[in-house]
C-alpha cells in the first residue's frame, strides 16, 4: 500500500498521467478501493489467479491502456509494449531499443545495435 499511495501522491502532482501497480491477495481489492475513494480512473488486469496489475491515473490515458492491455503483458506486440512503456513515462530512448530489439526478434532479424552511438552509426549512411 506504501507504493500505492506514493504513487497516488505523484499522480496528484502531475509527475506522470498513467501508473501501474503489481499487486497480490488482499493489496487488490484494498488498492481499488482506494483508488475508487480518491475518485481516480483506474482499471484491473488479472495476471494469475493470485496476481493482478492495476492501471490507474488520467481517464484517457487509462482507457487507452485498457484497450491495449487484452492479453498478457507478456505477449504484447512490440508496437503495443513500446505504446504502453511510452504512456507509463518510461525512459523514450530505452522503450525505442527495446521496440527495436523486440521487433528484430520477431522479424527474425538481427538484434540492432546496443548503443546510441552505434545506431547513429549504423545509420549515418540511410
Amino acid at each position: 500500500m506504501k507504493v500505492l499511495i506514493n504513487q497516488i501522491y505523484e499522480y496528484r502532482k502531475g509527475v506522470r498521467a498513467l501508473f501501474m501497480l503489481t499487486a497480490s491477495g488482499p493489496e487488490i481489492a484494498q488498492s481499488a478501493a482506494r483508488l475508487e475513494r480518491e475518485g481516480i480512473d483506474h482499471f484491473l488486469h488479472f495476471v494469475s489467479p493470485t496476481k493482478t496489475n492495476i492501471f490507474f491515473g488520467r481517464k484517457p490515458w487509462v482507457e487507452t491502456a485498457r484497450r491495449i492491455v487484452t492479453c498478457p503483458l507478456n505477449r504484447l506486440s512490440p508496437e503495443e509494449d513500446f505504446i504502453l512503456g511510452t504512456l507509463l513515462g518510461y525512459d523514450g530512448e530505452g522503450q525505442c531499443h527495446r521496440y527495436l530489439t523486440r521487433r528484430s526478434r520477431h522479424d527474425g532479424l538481427a538484434p540492432p545495435p546496443e548503443s546510441r552511438a552505434d545506431w547513429q552509426g549504423a545509420t549515418a549512411g540511410v
